[in-house]
């Protein structure tokens, strides 16, 4: 089998990433990939941009914010594929972020049941959990999930 080759053409960064051509511009634009360019002016990328691209996809859907997607890939080499030093590093800084935005799915999705307070007094149940809308001295948003109790708002 004949080796792959060693710099891809966008279309085919495309296909191995599942990312749009347009959206591989845009990671190219903010600095995420490089492209190298050919005597004709067409982008060539590292086959290690693969992993660049593939780990700013599963950032994105997992919750980080497009910065912190920007810091993490400054912290990896150009050049050559992230080693399993350079990941397991990432995944240290990240886990923080990432076991808070868990628990925060874990309290909405238990919540949900009831309700996750947000002071509309929509549901026939709202009146149990924030009569007369009291929830909202606290604040604007859903305060029950942000942290808030509803003995909180008690009257007193």
């Amino acid at each position: 089998m004949p080796a792959p080759p060693p710099l891809l053409t966008i279309g085919d960064l495309a296909r191995r990433t599942g990312l749009s051509v347009s959206a591989i511009r845009f990671y190219e634009a903010r600095d995420l990939v490089a492209a190298v360019r050919t005597a004709g002016n067409q982008r060539r990328f590292l086959r290690s941009d693969i992993r660049r691209l593939s780990f700013a996809l599963i950032a994105q859907r997992l919750g980080l914010t497009l910065a912190e997607i920007e810091a993490e890939l400054a912290t990896l080499p150009q050049g050559r594929p992230p080693s399993r030093t350079d990941w397991a590093a990432i995944s240290a800084r990240v886990r923080g972020a990432l076991d808070a935005r868990i628990a925060m799915l874990e309290k909405t999705r238990d919540l949900l049941d009831g309700c996750i307070g947000c002071g509309c007094l929509s549901l026939d149940r709202c009146a149990l959990y924030n009569p007369g809308d009291r929830a909202a001295r606290a604040g604007a948003g859903p305060r029950f999930l942000l942290g808030d109790r509803a003995g909180d708002f008690e009257d007193r």
